[in-house]
């Protein structure tokens, strides 16, 4: 008698186990990622969400010359965070081989928050520095940008700058990799700057408006995908103020230089 009531009493209790299992599994919950975004019902934690990486990109080491001064460029940038939110560095330096040297670099320090799926916004710093011989000038700047994926696969840069003496300037960089094959890639680069009011620094006047126009056509050969050296043409052009400053001069409004030197990241 005993044995058939145990029998029923654990008969009973694996039944309301299994529906107790069976009803847990079927109750929707919403679960959030650790950037605040909601789950659908029922899914799991995105793996690795909480991951930290860290990415450096070498976009131009290259050498200059032609109908402009000979120099040297160094052009990189990278970032340390997740899927969502960045740290970001960029800078960019220019070394004239003329005497007195000469020349210019700029470090930015960015936040940038993933916005939509291949955009990013970005804010943060920027720091110039201009020198040629012994004169020397530092600006500091604000910086807010967006960087993204455009339609038909252009990769482009639009930044706004407010200098430490309120001098607005708006810059405008855009890239497409054209694959001709499966290593050698031919990438055309534009790069546009407006400023709204006039500018001196100790190399140059700047004028109002419109004033840099740059155009390259670089043909990279990709030995590894993380390594490629290149060759390419780049034309020069000043704009509106600028071009006329040139002209009364006497210096060229338009140069053309051939470049060469390498991309990589890591």
């Amino acid at each position: 008698m005993k044995t058939k009531w145990l029998l029923r009493f654990f008969t009973v209790l694996g039944a309301l186990g299994v529906a107790a299992v069976t009803l847990a599994q079927t109750q929707p919950t919403q679960t959030q990622t650790r950037n605040g975004y909601n789950l659908p019902p029922g899914w799991e934690m995105p793996v690795m969400d909480h991951m930290r990486n860290v990415a450096t990109f070498i976009e131009r080491a290259e050498f200059r010359t032609g109908e402009v001064d000979d120099s040297a460029v160094f052009d990189a940038e990278g970032w340390i965070g997740g899927d969502f939110q960045r740290l970001w560095w960029k800078t960019d330096v220019e070394q004239l081989r003329r005497s007195p040297k000469s020349g210019e670099f700029e470090v930015q320090a960015l936040y940038s928050r993933l916005i939509r799926p291949f955009w990013d916004v970005q804010a943060g710093l920027r720091l110039d520095r201009t020198y040629s011989g012994p004169d020397r000038e530092t600006r500091g700047r604000l910086v807010l940008a967006l960087e993204g994926l455009a339609p038909f696969w252009f990769e482009i840069e639009p930044a706004l700058f407010i200098s430490d003496k309120g001098k607005v300037s708006f810059s405008f960089i855009a890239t497409y990799e054209l694959l001709l094959t499966q290593r050698l890639v031919l990438e055309p680069r534009i790069d546009l700057r407006l400023d709204a009011a006039e500018q001196k620094d100790v190399s140059r006047f700047i004028g109002e408006g419109a004033n840099d126009l740059d155009f390259g056509l670089r043909l990279r050969y990709d030995i590894r995908r993380q390594f490629s050296p290149y060759i390419g043409v780049e034309w020069h052009r000043a704009l509106g103020a600028s071009a006329g400053i040139a002209r009364r001069a006497g210096t060229d409004v338009s140069r053309t230089a051939v470049v060469f030197g390498l991309r990589g990241w890591f």
